[in-house]
């Protein structure tokens, strides 16, 4: 089975940086889009950085500038670089993907999220 592990969330203070990873693992043939999506309290889950298989991205207005998003093809994950953080980042941040495994359909995975709390 494919799974996505998160790692890098933490306490930061505002104007902060820190670095989302995200590895996939299992039985993958091959990954198209990767992602990050967010979820702050009493919100919706929301889109915060995308990249396709040929590193074209795509950010939320709200991080654009702030974030960069990247990925090791070799090493199937993929990376959220987040620095000027604010309050309004605070979120439990998921990982996302679009991966074929041994049969050729291509399914969603998500990770199990990771908290980020950007405060003093």
């Amino acid at each position: 089975q494919v799974q996505l592990v998160e790692s890098g969330g933490g306490l930061v203070q505002p104007g902060g940086s820190l670095r989302l990873s995200c590895a996939a693992s299992g039985s993958i043939s091959s990954i198209n889009v990767m992602g990050w999506y967010r979820q702050a309290p009493g919100k919706e889950r929301e889109l915060v950085a995308t990249i396709t298989s040929g590193d074209s991205t795509n950010y939320a207005d709200s991080v654009r500038g702030r974030f960069t998003i990247s990925r090791d093809n070799a090493e199937n994950t993929v990376y959220l670089q987040m620095n000027s953080l604010k309050s309004e980042d605070t979120a439990v941040y998921y990982c996302n993907a679009h991966i074929m495994g041994l049969r050729p359909y291509v399914y969603e995975y998500w990770g199990q999220g990771t908290q980020v709390t950007v405060s003093s």
